[in-house]
């Protein structure tokens, strides 16, 4: 089905002419206008010299080194049909519409010949000559002469925006077939050196040293340059033959102006064409626009009757035939000064859609944007029909693969007012632009072809980028964001560049931080691929900051791994401070996993969380001799591995040796009497029995005297003469309670070394004490575990009258009458005895 030329039976109508057919039912709009699903990233591999690089439009192209089974073999040259394609591709396309008269070069077969001459012999030659000189228009008919003349053909190029390296690139891409493959400047050097052919340059923007090394990298090929007297000239020991173009003389100049019309100028034309003859200097681009302006003067005279119902022209006239007028409205020629610019005069006689893309061009810096885009632009179907206006009229002239404004348009269309209003065009191009670029259906290449439109578009809008709406994104950096991607893929990689550069800045003044470090991310890689390493971890240093402080992991990872790649190259390696400085919640790269030995002792076990007694002097310090930094040159490769491991296993080696010391003072030190864990014993707790509902403790014996507790809980019973207890008038009991020769049945380690007691003040109770358990070790002793030592040879004070029983309980038979006890339920600690925590220790 032709979308512009409907059949009939798209009408309703049969072939047959029979009635018409039911129009089936309309399928449900519902899924239109629900929730689309996300379009797939579109990532391409290629391979960059050295690296595989991963053109990853989300979070950031990736980058590593090329693994051997994926690097491409030597690259194998076009054939005869495939170099034809090519040289069709690097023309410009022919514009819709009515077909056009050609009109032959004249006064140039010298020029002509003497170029064919030139590079038959292998001659590089310079064409210089003013714009609208007609130097396209010859180089044109010189490289039809030389198709047969070297082995390889015919190579088209454009100069416009391109340095000398983009220019070796494109020729290399011209003549081999290399398909995502871009080679290293080594690997370019080889394959260029070996090309023989006729390369047509025109529009090159650089001369001098730019222009030797670029004829010095190519010594088979023989170089026909267009340029501008502006353009630098080659230097003076370059083997290059400089051709000048001057303007045509004034029969000349008639002579293609009646060729334009179409018909013999009569004498008041020719005497105007004479003028402007000496107006333009001979330029036959003026020529070619005066003849534009007597066909529309000619049509203006003829009228309405000149043509039909239709809008066609009924007859035409013999070429040589003279104008005559024997009806119509008598319209004066042209004044002087409009024919010198005639620009505007031209334009106000096209059509609206002309001179919509008269206004697109304007704001776009002189770019035409290609026909396919002109309907979506102007919002008219046949809008593309405006590009073979415009060209008949002289008004665009062939650049490369597409159109710009001629010589000297631009500067009168602004003078005319057609670019009062750029901004709001340019963002109307880029948001077509935007869209149209990053459609699942548009190849890189396409997008290639289209970039300096885009890049036209940004120039434009960058500079007035401002902050967008909350939820909004900046036009600016959305088309950048998505032509970056295409020009990387595309092998553009001048205009990858350029769109990446205009991004940043255009990201920095919307205040998208995002973006900005995408951009730096991109220029980071563009850098790395080009050998540029400072440059490259500039850039990427940048990216990973930015990316760190909105959290961006993704981003942050394909960051570091590039950073990484970097130091590899440069022979520098990430320090130690580098990895230990990475935030909290950040995902390391795993490039590289490197694990410490375990300690020779092994790894401590998990411990209960110890407290430190308060008068504890333990010191821990921790000396290590300060060592110089590494420089540079000397962390990269597998030292900089081993020193990374050493640092970890001493670190590890330190951390054990902590944990260790803190684990002994834990265990040694024990000063706090009531600490928690003193009263928790190894004796079963006390239970109510079934059959007596006693707690199962031992029950002294039901005599008359009032037991005590034993010499090691017992108090004095009589404070003697002043009444105080424990002091020197206290009676001496007169019997000694004596131990028991065999084991108790509670006695706990530590429990049998005996201590000096301490005068301390009795409290008096005011409730009965219950028996107590025998309270924990206390200071260290040499005693064995588990023996019984007789009690000190100086008890405490105990009344006459008490009589120890024996019993199972390391503290004696339980008093059933209520007595006066210390504050603490075990013997006395004496002070005296040594212990570690008493000391200073230095460890």
């Amino acid at each position: 089905m032709d979308p512009n030329n409907r059949g009939p039976e798209e009408y309703g109508h049969d072939d047959d002419g029979g009635s018409p057919r039911q129009r089936p039912p309309r399928d449900s709009l519902t899924t239109d206008f629900g929730q689309h699903s996300p379009t797939l990233a579109r990532t391409v591999q290629l391979v960059a010299g050295d690296f595989l690089l991963t053109v990853n439009p989300v979070d950031g192209s990736e980058i590593e080194a090329c693994p051997p089974g994926e690097r491409p073999g030597r690259p194998e040259r076009y054939g005869a049909a495939e170099r034809a394609e090519v040289d069709r591709a690097a023309r410009p396309p022919v514009p819709p519409g009515p077909s056009r008269t050609a009109l032959s070069l004249l006064a140039r077969q010298d020029e002509r010949e003497r170029l064919v001459r030139l590079l038959a012999r292998g001659r590089s030659v310079r064409l210089t000559g003013p714009a609208g000189s007609g130097r396209t228009s010859l180089l044109d008919l010189v490289a039809e002469d030389c198709g047969d003349l070297a082995p390889d053909g015919v190579v088209r190029l454009t100069g416009f925006n391109r340095t000398a390296s983009e220019l070796l690139y494109d020729l290399f891409y011209a003549v081999f077939t290399s398909p995502l493959h871009r080679p290293d400047r080594d690997e370019l050097l080889s394959c260029v050196r070996e090309i023989g052919a006729v390369v047509v340059l025109d529009d090159i923007e650089f001369g001098g040293a730019a222009l030797d090394e670029l004829l010095d990298a190519t010594p088979e090929c023989a170089f026909v340059i267009g340029a501008t007297p502006d353009v630098p000239a080659p230097s003076a020991d370059s083997a290059v033959e400089e051709i000048f173009l001057s303007g045509l003389e004034r029969a000349d100049g008639v002579e293609l102006l009646e060729r334009s019309v179409g018909r013999v100028l009569t004498e008041e034309e020719s005497n105007w064409a004479g003028d402007l003859w000496f107006e333009s200097e001979g330029l036959p681009l003026r020529f070619v626009q005066a003849g534009a302006l007597l066909r529309q003067r000619d049509m203006l005279r003829a009228g309405a009757n000149a043509v039909d119902e239709f809008g066609v022209f009924a007859d035409a006239a013999p070429v040589d035939a003279p104008f005559t007028s024997d009806e119509g409205e008598e319209i004066p020629l042209p004044a002087l000064g409009e024919a010198a610019a005639p620009a505007p005069l031209l334009a106000s006689r096209l059509s609206e859609s002309a001179r919509a893309t008269l206004r697109f061009a304007v704001a776009l810096g002189g770019e035409v944007p290609h026909q396919a885009h002109l309907p979506a632009l102007i919002g008219d179907t046949h809008a593309d029909a405006a590009l073979g206006e415009l060209a008949d009229c002289g008004l665009v002239s062939p650049v490369g693969s597409r159109y710009r404004l001629a010589a000297g348009v631009l500067a009168q269309l602004e003078a005319a007012g057609y670019g009062d209003d750029p901004e709001s065009l340019a963002l109307t191009a880029a948001q077509h632009y935007n869209w149209w670029a990053g459609h699942p259906s548009v190849t890189p290449e396409r997008v290639c072809a289209e970039a300096d439109a885009l890049l036209a578009a940004l120039a434009v809008l960058v500079p007035v980028t401002t902050m967008p709406d909350e939820g909004e994104q900046a036009v600016t950096v959305q088309l950048a964001r998505t032509a970056a991607p295409a020009f990387a893929a595309g092998g553009h990689w001048g205009a990858w560049e350029r769109s990446l550069r205009a991004g940043s800045e255009a990201a920095q003044l919307a205040g998208e931080v995002s973006e900005q470090a995408y951009f730096h991310h991109e220029l980071g890689i563009l850098a790395l691929c080009g050998g540029q390493l400072d440059r490259a971890r500039a850039e990427l240093e940048a990216s990973i900051g930015l990316r760190g402080a909105i959290a961006d992991k993704r981003g942050t990872v394909a960051g570091r791994r590039a950073l990484t790649l970097v130091s590899d190259r440069d022979g520098s390696a990430p320090g130690l401070a580098a990895v230990l400085g990475a935030t909290a919640g950040e995902e390391v790269p795993d490039a590289r996993y490197d694990e410490s030995a375990s300690p020779p002792g092994g790894v401590p076990a998990a411990f209960p969380p110890l407290q430190l007694p308060a008068d504890s002097q333990t010191i821990v310090v921790h000396r290590s001799p300060s060592t110089p930094a590494p420089s540079r040159k000397a962390r990269g490769g597998l030292k900089g591995l081993a020193k990374r491991n050493l640092v970890a296993a001493g670190a590890g080696a330190l951390l054990v040796a902590v944990l260790g010391t803190v684990v002994t003072l834990g265990a040694t030190s024990d000063n706090d009497p009531n600490s928690p864990s003193n009263e928790v014993g190894v004796n079963p707790s006390a239970s109510v029995g079934i059959d007596d509902g006693n707690l199962g403790a031992d029950v002294p014996k039901n005599d008359d005297n009032p037991g005590d507790t034993g010499t090691a809980t017992s108090r004095p019973t009589d404070p003697g003469p002043d009444g105080t207890y424990g002091t020197s008038d206290d009676p001496t009991p007169t019997d000694v309670a004596e131990p028991s020769d065999r084991p108790s049945g509670t006695q706990r380690p530590g429990s049998g070394t005996p201590s000096s007691p301490k005068p301390t003040t009795p409290k008096p109770s005011t409730s009965p004490s219950t028996p107590s358990t025998p309270t924990g070790p206390g200071s260290p002793s040499s005693t064995p575990s588990g023996t019984s030592e007789p009690p000190s040879s100086t008890p405490t004070a105990t009344p006459t009258d008490t009589t120890p029983t024996n019993s199972n309980s390391a503290s004696g038979p339980a008093s059933t009458t209520p007595v006066e006890t210390s504050s603490s339920a075990s013997a006395p600690q004496s002070s005296a005895v040594s212990s570690p925590s008493n000391s200073a220790q230095v460890i």
